[in-house]
């Protein structure tokens, strides 16, 4: 199987897509710094507390205060297996400054969730300043393995600190522990010196970007790393030398005229998460919709007849969709709870297989999830870790025409797409392009300047010119090349910075 990363950044954003076989199974897209990531730590105060809630809203510089729980001690490492010391309440004040860490991201009217368990996450362990507590990774299932890794973690810490194996310590040495833990205790020692002198408010620490987490976790058994931007290609090649299990010579800079995810067929895959609806093979479909509270999805046969009886036809559209939806949800990146909308089937056997199913696919992700049983409804429940912004959250807004209950796209995502079919038309051999569209979305690409790189780099010599049309959505838009000398266009046509 051909395991491939693409990198990239442009209009703001960074964009990672790993794909198998030219397949896309994992997208990530995060608006470059500072953008709000998980693991940042900000010296925040006590806004105020709240008795009956057992918490604490601290203004952190964000949007929306931050929600602190006090009573939950170190709940956020419980997903590990180690030995995990009591932990007492939080005692705090209005007024008080504290530092807490970024654990949950803000999500429709929530502010972000915060924790004072601070951690610093490397490759092979996971530093834990203030935290006593010695764990290990859950998918270390050598039993001897896990014994001494966890007597070096042991060795590696002292009174009232902590530390956990992370997975890819199954492959590091003795002196590659040691280092990284020096280096950890380096980080957080810097973050405290800053935060010493820093006003509340501040973000004293921030998560790596989104490239760089990925070259830290997830490259084993990759094949090639592609990367379409000339400035991040040299700091990936710097981390890759870094490393001993990937040559820098399978690191590719992309310089077509074509972006790099239409060049390789990835463009199309990764413009479908903002599609609702999904087809399964057969046509069955799914539709996934997102609520402030959770996600469902909804089973549907659609198009799919079958070739016996209808509970066969229900069961067989249910395996399909079982697996399809562990694909979509790391596709998609969706966290937190999920509601799943099962076609009802009869027979308790065909439930539990399908139950089955949607457990073993979603054990192949990396992010940890764990299956409810399947209700007589026909409704199963399942958790996903949310370790990143889901996919749509960048992509997607929501709608102004319709209370903001649904969603349209975004103009970062409508810059994305005119970015690409705009290299499409010069890599065709046009010198110009004369793109209509909605007059707020040119208004956001000129004044945020997505294009600007573009312009100024590898458009250079060559014209965009814009021109807002009074009836399109934001989602509308016309595009063509044209090499004429002179153009005729309208008065209020702009051209591309």
């Amino acid at each position: 199987m051909k395991k491939e990363w693409f990198f990239d950044r442009f209009c703001g954003m960074q964009i990672v897509a790993y794909a198998e076989d030219g397949k896309v199974v994992e997208v990530g897209a995060e608006r470059e710094l500072p953008a709000l990531a998980i693991g940042n730590i900000y010296k925040g105060r006590v806004a105020n507390i709240v008795t009956g809630m057992q918490a604490a809203f601290i203004a952190c510089g964000l949007e929306k205060n931050c929600y602190l729980p006090l009573d939950e001690g170190a709940a956020v490492f419980s997903t590990y297996d180690g030995r995990l010391q009591a932990q007492s309440s939080l005692s705090l004040k209005e007024g008080d400054e504290v530092l807490v860490q970024l654990v949950k991201l803000p999500r429709g009217n929530k502010g972000a969730k915060v924790t004072c368990d601070l951690s610093f996450v490397g490759k092979n362990l996971i530093y834990l300043p203030k935290t006593d507590f010695l764990g290990i990774s859950r998918k270390i299932t050598d039993v001897q393995m896990r014994e001494n890794l966890l007597a070096e973690a042991e060795k590696l810490r002292t009174e009232g600190e902590g530390f956990i194996v992370r997975t890819a310590a199954s492959a590091a040495t003795r002196r590659h522990l040691k280092t990284e833990s020096e280096y950890l205790r380096r980080v957080y020692r810097a973050t405290v010196e800053q935060a010493a002198s820093a006003p509340a408010g501040t973000a004293v620490y921030r998560e790596y970007e989104l490239p760089f987490k990925v070259m830290r976790d997830s490259l084993g058994g990759v094949g090639k790393i592609y990367v379409g931007d000339a400035d991040l290609y040299e700091k990936v090649l710097r981390l890759v030398r870094m490393r001993s299990d990937f040559s820098e010579k399978n690191v590719i800079l992309h310089k077509g005229m074509r972006t790099m995810l239409t060049e390789y067929g990835l463009a199309e895959q990764i413009y479908t998460l903002t599609d609702p609806r999904v087809e399964l093979e057969g046509g069955g479909e799914l539709v996934i919709d997102r609520t402030e509270a959770m996600t469902v999805i909804d089973v549907n046969t659609a198009k799919f007849t079958g070739e016996s009886d209808l509970e066969s036809t229900v069961y067989e559209t249910n395996l399909l969709a079982a697996k399809e939806i562990a694909h979509q949800v790391r596709l998609r990146n969706i966290g937190g709870i999920v509601a799943v909308d099962f076609i009802d089937m009869a027979e308790e056997e065909h439930r539990q297989a399908v139950e089955d199913a949607l457990a073993k696919a979603l054990s192949e992700d990396r992010a940890k999830c764990r299956v409810l049983p399947m209700n007589e409804l026909c409704v199963t429940l399942f958790t996903r870790k949310r370790t990143a912004n889901e996919v749509g959250t960048v992509m997607l807004k929501p709608c102004p025409h319709c209370t903001r209950q649904g969603y349209v796209y975004s103009e970062l995502f409508m810059a994305m797409r005119l970015r690409a079919e705009i290299a499409e038309c010069f890599a065709g051999g046009y010198r110009a392009v004369i793109l209509e569209l909605n007059r707020g979305v040119m208004e956001a690409i000129l004044k945020r300047h997505y294009l600007t790189s573009e312009a100024e780099g590898a458009w250079r010599g060559r014209r965009v010119y814009m021109i807002p049309h009074r009836t399109y959505h934001e989602e509308q838009y016309t595009i063509r090349g044209d090499n004429n000398p002179v153009l005729t266009l309208p008065d209020d046509a702009q051209i591309l910075y």
